[in-house]
C-alpha cells in the first residue's frame, strides 16, 4: 500500500517521501533499526516494503520473487536470515540426515554427477540411474538405452555421465552418447556414435549442449528451432582431449574449452572458430570455466626451476590474467565457477586445499586436508568441503581454519556438490571389476561397488534431528544394512 506522507522531516529540512527512501536505501539491516528509534515518521520509512525487499534480493533471499509477492518483506527477510543460521549451524554441527543412494547390484560404480540435487551414476552393468534428493525418494529409475530389447548388464561399460535441469547424458566404452530429456521419459531423445572411445563429456548448466572429445575430434550437440539434435560444430585437434568444459551463459551459440596435453583452445560453435589459448608448456593437469574466465593448472618443471601453477585467462580477451599457486606438486582440481566472487578454491596432489585471491593473486589460505590427492573441492562464502583419494569427505570453516567434521569411505572421493542445506558425495573404486566370489556376498559386493550419499541439513523439513549419519529407507528389509552403516561411520567431530 503506497504511504501517504508527502514530506518527512529530515534534520532541518522537509524531504519529499520518495527522496527519502532513496536515501534509506544505501543503509543496511542494522542501520535501519537504529532509524527506526528516531521517530514515527523514521519508523514508517525504515519499515518500507520497498527497502526490505532490497535488502533480501542483495542478500540472495528468494531471488525469483516480486515486490507484490508478500505483504510484509521484513518479516520474510528475518524469516530467511533464521533459516539461513539455522542451516549453517546444522553444516557445523552434523545434524540432519544422509542416505545411502542404492546401488545396482552385480554392479561397480563409474562415474556421478549432480545438478540442484538430481543425481546421475553410470555402472559398468551398462546401467544408468538417476536420483531426485530434493524429495527424498530413492526409488531411482532406469534410463533406458535405445534398443529396449537389450538386457540388463549387457551394455557397454558407462564411460561418463552428466545432468542439468532437463538433460541427462551418458558416454559408453564403445564410443556411443544417450541424451535424454528427463521431463519426456526414460528414452534417449538423441543417439550418437563416435568411431573410438569418448575421452571426455560436457554438459551446458544452463542450456541443452551436449560436447564429447574422442580421438582427435571434438563435437559439439545442440537441438535446432525444431528440437531435432544436430552437429552444431565439429573440431579437429593435434593431441587427444583430457578435459572438457561447456561455458555458461553463452546464450545462442555455445563455446567450449578442450585441454590436449599441453594445449588448451577455445572452441566457439558459432563459426567453428578453433582458437588457440595456451600452448607448448607444462601439461595441463585440471580444468574448470567460468562465464568470462578459465582456470586450469599446470604441471611444474621441478623445484629449482618453476613449481606447478593455475593459470586464470580472460575468455573475453583471450589473454592470462594471473598466474598463481608455484607450489611443489602438481594441481589436482579446481574450482572457479562454484566460488564466491575474487576467490577461487583449488586441490593438489600433496593433500593440501588452497584458497586464492583472484584481486592480489596471493594463496588466501593453505589447508592440510588429505593424506593423498585432493580430488575433488568446492567452497562458498565461509565453508570449504573437498574429497580425497584416500576416501575422506572433509568440511572446513575457513573463516576460522577449523575442520568442522569428516566421514570415510574405502574409495577416492569423485564428486562433490553442496549447495546451502544438501551435499552430495560419491567414493568411486578405481577397480571396476570384481572376481565371482565377490559377487557373492553382499557385504564384499557392499564395499567394493562404490557408494553415493546425500545429505540434507534442513532438519525443519524432516521427521526427526539427529547428528549424522542417520539412514533411513521404507524397506525394512533394509534395516541391518543402515544399521551397519552407522557404525562403519561413526560422528567425527575434529
Amino acid at each position: 500500500m503506497k504511504n501517504e506522507m508527502n514530506d518527512v522531516p529530515f534534520f532541518d529540512i522537509q524531504l519529499p517521501y520518495e527522496l527519502a527512501i532513496n536515501i534509506f536505501q544505501y543503509l543496511d539491516r542494522k542501520e535501519l533499526g537504529r532509524c527506526a528509534q528516531v521517530s514515527k515518521t523514521w519508523k514508517v520509512i525504515a519499515e518500507d516494503e520497498v527497502l526490505w525487499y532490497r535488502l533480501c534480493q542483495q542478500e540472495g533471499h528468494l531471488p525469483d520473487s516480486s515486490i507484490s509477492d508478500y505483504s510484509c518483506w521484513k518479516l520474510i527477510f528475518q524469516e530467511c536470515r533464521a533459516k539461513e543460521h539455522m542451516l549453517r549451524t546444522n553444516w557445523k554441527n552434523r545434524k540432519g540426515a544422509v542416505s545411502e543412494l542404492e546401488h545396482v547390484p552385480d554392479a561397480v560404480l563409474r562415474d556421478v554427477h549432480s545438478h540442484d540435487g538430481v543425481v546421475i551414476a553410470g555402472y559398468t552393468s551398462g546401467d544408468v540411474r538417476v536420483w531426485d534428493t530434493r524429495t527424498w525418494d530413492y526409488v531411482a529409475p532406469f534410463l533406458e538405452s535405445e534398443d529396449e530389447e537389450d538386457e540388463p548388464g549387457m551394455q557397454p561399460n558407462v564411460s561418463f555421465v552428466r545432468i542439468n535441469s532437463s538433460l541427462a547424458v551418458a558416454a559408453y566404452e564403445d564410443g556411443f552418447l544417450n541424451i535424454w530429456d528427463l521431463r519426456t521419459g526414460k528414452y534417449p531423445v538423441h543417439r550418437f556414435e563416435h568411431d573410438a572411445r569418448i575421452q571426455a563429456l560436457a554438459l551446458s548448466q544452463d542450456d541443452a549442449t551436449v560436447a564429447t572429445a574422442s580421438a582427435f575430434d571434438v563435437v559439439m550437440l545442440s537441438p535446432n528451432e525444431e528440437g531435432y539434435w544436430q552437429i552444431a560444430a565439429e573440431f579437429e585437434v593435434p593431441k587427444l582431449v583430457q578435459y572438457l568444459e561447456i561455458v555458461p551463459e553463452t546464450r545462442r551459440y555455445p563455446v567450449a574449452v578442450a585441454a590436449a596435453g599441453d594445449l588448451m583452445y577455445l572452441l566457439k560453435a558459432e563459426d567453428s572458430a578453433r582458437t588457440l589459448l595456451y600452448a607448448h608448456g607444462p601439461p595441463v593437469t585440471c580444468l574448470d570455466v567460468s562465464a568470462n574466465q578459465v582456470a586450469f593448472g599446470v604441471q611444474g618443471l621441478g623445484w629449482v626451476y618453476e613449481g606447478s601453477k593455475i593459470l586464470v585467462y580472460s575468455l573475453e580477451a583471450g589473454c592470462r590474467l594471473l598466474k598463481l599457486g608455484n607450489v611443489l606438486r602438481d594441481f589436482t582440481c579446481v574450482n572457479l565457477s562454484d566460488s564466491p566472487p575474487n576467490l577461487m578454491v583449488s586441490g593438489n596432489t600433496d593433500g593440501r586445499v588452497r584458497i586464492h585471491d583472484l584481486r592480489s593473486g596471493n594463496i588466501a589460505l593453505s589447508l592440510s586436508a588429505h593424506q593423498l590427492r585432493v580430488s575433488a573441492v568446492q567452497m562458498d562464502d565461509w565453508k570449504i568441503v573437498s574429497g580425497g583419494e584416500e576416501g575422506l569427505v572433509s568440511v572446513w570453516d575457513y573463516r576460522t581454519n577449523q575442520k568442522l567434521w569428516e566421514v570415510y569411505s574405502g574409495h577416492p572421493v569423485q564428486h562433490i556438490s553442496f549447495s546451502s542445506h544438501s551435499l552430495i558425495t560419491a567414493n568411486v573404486p578405481y577397480q571396476t571389476v570384481m572376481r565371482n566370489a565377490d559377487l557373492d556376498s553382499f557385504t564384499t559386493h557392499r564395499r567394493h561397488r562404490g557408494l553415493i550419499r546425500a545429505y540434507e541439513f534442513a532438519v525443519d523439513q524432516l521427521a526427526f534431528q539427529s547428528p549424522l549419519p542417520v539412514c533411513r529407507s521404507s524397506c525394512d528389509a533394509m534395516a541391518t544394512h543402515y544399521y551397519d552403516l552407522a557404525l562403519a561411520f561413526p560422528y567425527n567431530h575434529v
